[in-house]
């Protein structure tokens, strides 16, 4: 593409489907809500019953949501989301690796009853579903991955060994993946969010002491919002962000240069 040709059309999604692990509460639904909002139709992969907005929120911008109810962990799982994104959409062009969870506990209790459902989800998950879609992607001409990794994909986790480790692991599946299948005009990066104001982290914002000491580490000085990253996973999923591959875009406020 040459200088004159750039165009904010490059942003779009039109026509685009989108896999989003997790995509109906949290993050993943701002991450549908703005891929939806750019053109994309949205197939959401996660443990129903699907009680979330997100659906009417896809529908209220034209485009299309179909929602799965299934374990991602479970045998075969993966190439059945797949299989039933073909189903419905035809096609598949890119891939939200979002759906995780996070157990806390100290070294000493931390044992493989709390390890191995998290590597399952965050990792594996991730790993079988990217595998399952290469051939689709390939077909299309070419397609994005975006995994979700973290902070603790750069850091330690004081409390959850199995978090950073699956994070870390994640960020190094997205470097490996990038190096295979960047000729197949596939890219493969991620995105590392700081610490949002969701669900996940209210006990953590309602206490004053731990929240101020997260606060103190943020140069932004506010917690982030869901709809701080959507313009990030916009770009990560279109055509604007073609010549970047196996990065990991960290949106966290400054959070790791203090």
């Amino acid at each position: 593409m040459e200088i004159q040709d750039f165009k904010l059309s490059l942003f779009a999604l039109t026509g685009k489907v989108a896999i989003i692990t997790g995509g109906n509460t949290g993050l993943g639904q701002a991450y549908a809500v703005a891929l939806a909002e750019a053109g994309a139709d949205i197939f959401v992969p996660s443990l129903g019953p699907d009680a979330s907005q997100t659906g009417e929120l896809v529908a209220a911008r034209g485009r299309r949501y179909a929602f799965y109810d299934c374990d991602l962990t479970a045998d075969g799982v993966p190439q059945r989301v797949v299989d039933a994104c073909l189903a419905e959409f035809g096609r598949i062009d890119i891939l939200i690796n979002n759906a995780g969870m996070c157990l806390l506990d100290e070294v000493d209790a931390f044992d493989r009853a709390k390890w191995d459902p998290m590597i399952a989800l965050n990792l594996t998950a991730a790993f079988e579903l990217s595998h399952a879609v290469v051939p689709a992607m390939r077909e299309a001409g070419g397609g994005k991955i975006v995994n979700i990794c973290s902070l603790f994909s750069f850091l330690g986790g004081q409390w959850s060994p199995a978090y950073a480790a699956s994070k870390h692991a994640l960020a190094g599946l997205t470097k490996a993946y990038c190096d295979e299948l960047a000729a197949d005009n596939i890219q493969v990066n991620g995105l590392a969010p700081g610490y949002y104001a969701t669900a996940i982290t209210e006990a953590t914002r309602s206490n004053p002491t731990t929240n101020q000491r997260v606060l103190d580490h943020i140069p932004a000085g506010r917690w982030g919002e869901p709809a701080d990253l959507m313009g990030p996973i916009v770009f990560l999923c279109s055509a604007a962000s073609n010549y970047m591959g196996g990065q990991l875009l960290v949106v966290d406020g400054g959070y790791l240069v203090r």
